[in-house]
């Protein structure tokens, strides 16, 4: 019975899907063979998997932009990452793509975000000798650092669009590129409704060509891009947006790194990088601090586990391990 369920959804994804659509019998598998699930397609576990893991739950607890907002109405990184799986899988359905593929790759993307958003990156980017990308890190987390080391076990697909998803990146499946198009289409436009909330833009100060183009509230501008990007990628080998509109979402993402994602709250990320910068310090100087999971990298790069521990911390945890760290307490000597 479960065997036939399976096999039912891979007839409708050869039925259905466009010829160009990744389907979830042609899975190039993983690196660690596994018997099969009776029910599940291998994407249909993919998914599973991540929602149920430790950095997934993680994600609720850490910044998208705004650290610490007077306001329960910002976007988090899991609200963002949900945000994304919604407007990837209105892509792959209306350009008859694998949805159930978009979906994993978007619930992880950002996996290895760091603490305090952007800020955290930049920092762990400057002190890492290797360097810190989120996107590289997300790939780290759910090949090597989850289930206490043994990692996730992905499929190839998944693991492709999870590197690949940043505006540099070149995913291998239609699905990898809607998730890509998908992240920047929802982080530049509820980062608008939460800069104007925040009172650092006000909505009059969007770029002309961008609203005229997409319109002025998030939910005209989220329908013109996937109407768009429908309307260029339909039936074709890729997904993209037209080049006017294209254009117009590159301006207005250099509009709000100027005006929003540089400038959100200097003291709050001069606080921040303060914290990050001071425990990357002390566990480079103290390795037998860390918890057992990052030791055995420390072995052998031992930047890198740091910047594995501190990347994985929610703000919150982050903010209170420096103060039981650095902060005398009552009563201390």
């Amino acid at each position: 019975m479960m065997k036939a369920l399976k096999e039912k959804t891979y007839q409708k994804e050869r039925a259905f899907l466009s010829p160009y659509a990744k389907r979830s019998e042609d899975t190039l598998g993983r690196e660690r063979e596994e018997p099969p699930c009776s029910m599940r397609t291998e994407f249909q576990r993919d998914r599973d998997r991540i929602i149920y893991s430790k950095s997934f739950l993680r994600l609720k607890n850490k910044t998208q932009v705004f650290f610490a907002p007077d306001g329960d109405h910002y976007m988090s990184r899991l609200t963002h990452t949900l945000d994304v799986c919604q407007i990837a899988r209105s892509l792959a359905r209306c350009l008859s793509l694998n949805e159930d593929l978009a979906e994993a790759i978007a619930l992880g993307h950002d996996l290895g975000h760091t603490p305090f958003g952007h800020i955290g990156e930049r920092v762990l980017n400057a002190l890492c000798p290797g360097g810190f990308k989120h996107n590289e890190q997300s790939l780290r987390v759910v090949d090597k650092l989850e289930k206490d080391g043994k990692g996730l076990n992905l499929t190839h697909e998944v693991r492709d669009g999870i590197l690949n998803h940043t505006k540099r990146g070149a995913p291998c499946t239609l699905e990898g590129m809607a998730v890509s198009l998908a992240d920047r289409i929802a982080y530049i436009n509820h980062d608008i409704e939460d800069a104007i909330r925040a009172g650092i833009l006000r909505e009059e100060e969007l770029p002309e060509q961008a609203v005229r183009l997409f319109g002025r509230r998030t939910s005209e501008r989220i329908n013109a891009a996937i109407t768009d990007i429908y309307e260029t990628s339909d039936g074709q080998p890729f997904v993209r947006m037209s080049d006017e509109r294209q254009q117009a979402l590159d301006d207005l993402r250099a509009f709000m790194f100027e005006r929003v994602y540089e400038h959100a709250n200097t003291l709050i990320q001069e606080s921040a990088e303060r914290m990050l910068r001071a425990l990357y310090t002390y566990f480079l100087e103290k390795p037998e601090a860390l918890p057992p999971l990052y030791f055995g990298t420390a072995q052998t790069d031992l930047p890198r586990a740091v910047c594995d521990y501190l990347s994985s911390m929610t703000d919150r945890y982050a903010i209170n391990l420096f103060k039981s760290l650095f902060v005398p307490r009552e009563g201390s000597v």
